[in-house]
């Protein structure tokens, strides 16, 4: 199944993993959770102890306005949804994504807020500059 993986600090890229659970939990190390916070078919499937294992924090999830409502830590992927299960995602909907968690992101806490800084991409030009996400 084709999934477009993220890593911490890395730009997203697409990669091959198998169907059954064993192969869904190597690619997040760990137990996996499914979330669905997109109106595309596809599911974000992270390691479900990410956060309480101490993983490097990955990308924050935000609302239509921007609002940053969780982060997730350490590796998840994004695959397509079937009739019954997972599947691979459609390269339209890869592209989207690939858009979408493009820079990395750094996490701070200032003044009781979290705040997300997107990353340069590495060989990308220096006109883009990174910028403060929205906060917690």
């Amino acid at each position: 199944m084709k999934v477009l993986m993220v890593e911490p600090g890395k730009v997203p890229y697409e990669k091959e993993i198998g169907d059954g659970l064993k192969a869904l939990q190597d690619a997040v190390g760990g137990y996996i959770q499914a979330v669905y916070p997109y109106e595309d078919p596809v599911a974000l499937v992270c390691n479900e102890e990410g956060k309480i294992e101490g993983l490097p924090l990955n990308r924050a999830l935000r609302t239509e306005d921007g609002e940053i409502y969780d982060i997730i830590a350490g590796n998840f992927f994004i695959c397509g949804l079937g009739e019954e299960s997972f599947c691979s995602i459609s390269p339209e909907l890869s592209e989207k994504f690939k858009k979408e968690f493009k820079h990395p992101e750094t996490f701070t806490k200032l003044f009781g807020k979290i705040l997300a800084v997107k990353e340069p991409v590495p060989g990308e030009g220096s006109s883009e500059k990174s910028h403060k996400g929205p906060e917690l």
